[in-house]
């Protein structure tokens, strides 16, 4: 068995799948720890392309000896409502300014498609996560 590499950082980039660049925030991000930039780009790209539309996190853990890994998460649930409700933004003023709507049916499929990423022992529970997050953004939830 390979000794194992020492872990020097881990962080997280909301990259757009299939479309990162060298360019900000890609290029900085990784270039002050030394490792190569086109390598992950060409990785993420290649492991996103089939959602491209979608902002994708990478949590990026990078090693001593400049080599990194990482593991790819689901889409902000934020996006996920806006991309279901059809609007470009959420509301600035979701107490008293709704912009939009989500049937029970979407919230639940954004729920099961988080599930992985979510702090919820069961999809009822998750569902109340992203309900959640869809009042603080303006989007009423209909049955």
């Amino acid at each position: 068995m390979p000794p194992k590499k020492k872990l020097v950082k881990t962080f997280t980039l909301q990259l757009p799948a299939g479309q990162a660049t060298p360019a900000p925030p890609v290029g900085p991000a990784l270039g002050q720890h030394g490792v190569n930039i086109m390598e992950f780009c060409k990785q993420y790209n290649k492991e996103t392309e089939q959602q491209r539309g979608d902002i994708v996190p990478a949590e990026i853990s990078v090693y001593e000896d400049r080599t990194f890994t990482f593991v790819l998460k689901t889409p902000p649930a934020a996006r996920l409502l806006i991309k279901a409700a059809g609007v470009p933004k959420g509301s600035g003023t979701p107490q008293s300014a709704k912009v939009g709507s989500v049937s029970r049916a979407q919230l639940r499929e954004i729920a099961e498609r988080k599930m992985a990423d979510l702090n919820a022992n069961d999809v009822d529970q998750a569902e109340k996560i992203i309900a959640g997050t869809a009042r603080s953004m303006g989007i009423t939830v209909r049955d």
